[in-house]
């Protein structure tokens, strides 16, 4: 079952928890666009000068998609720095595909593609959850595009997914799917996949590009730790399975 917590489910629908999280707040895409709300996010940074850094401000998504597999989203806006996990019904502990901060993110972990089936299959398990809708709008941080995309249809589902939460009579800052490509877009940047016989899918970046394609999921080495590529496979079945379900 998908758990979004209920302090989550309320911030999904308020454009200072979308500046924070996007880091539009930091001058990311959409900066241009807060307007009003600068004066509440710098508000926010003066309380949050007085935080106890002790405190855990993080909020945990668990998103189902099928056979025992979840998605784990952390999420803390005021930390600036969220996560995603796959746990696995074999195994007590979640495994990391990718973080994104201000300081060191590598949150480049899924395909386009990869990222649709999981919502598609999340949507098939909970009606309540419709897709483009809040997976794929708190989760397309962690996904890019490339040549092979069909980048115009990306563009369009993250943008409806955004818009799916936007309060009505609501016309000051939102994120929008524009923003997420500024981000997200390496076509041109030399990023090339391999297919190995394992069924591992990972990047490698050549030279001459304008952007780093800051990821984990690169060339397996054999006894390290790396990106768990058998455990998302596996996901990605349960995924498709789900997906293609009428009960």
């Amino acid at each position: 079952m998908t758990v979004i917590p209920s302090a989550l489910r309320e911030l999904l629908h308020d454009p200072v928890f979308w500046a924070r999280y996007t880091f539009a707040h930091a001058d990311g895409p959409g900066a241009d666009r807060l307007g009003d709300i600068q004066d509440l996010l710098d508000e926010e940074e003066e309380l949050e000068d007085e935080r106890d850094w002790d405190d855990d401000s993080a909020l945990s998504v668990e998103f189902d998609v099928g056979g025992g597999y979840r998605v784990l989203l952390s999420v803390d806006t005021k930390a600036d720095f969220h996560s995603l996990e796959i746990a696995v019904p074999d195994s007590p502990d979640a495994a990391e595909l990718g973080w994104d901060d201000m300081a060191h993110w590598h949150p480049y972990a899924l395909r386009w593609r990869e990222l649709d089936l999981i919502c598609q299959a999340i949507a098939t398990l909970d009606p309540q959850l419709p897709h483009p809708g809040a997976p794929l709008a708190l989760l397309c941080r962690f996904s890019a595009v490339f040549e092979d995309d069909d980048v115009n249809q990306a563009v369009a589902a993250v943008d409806a997914a955004y818009r799916s939460l936007r309060p009505q009579q609501s016309d000051g800052y939102w994120p929008r799917g524009a923003d997420w490509l500024a981000r997200a877009d390496f076509r041109g940047q030399n990023v090339a996949w391999q297919l190995d016989q394992a069924g591992n899918l990972w990047a490698r970046q050549e030279d001459d590009h304008e952007r780093d394609f800051y990821s984990t999921r690169v060339e397996p080495v054999a006894g390290t730790d790396q990106f768990p590529y058998a455990r998302l496979q596996a996901l990605l079945a349960a995924a498709t399975t789900a997906k293609t379900s009428t009960t």
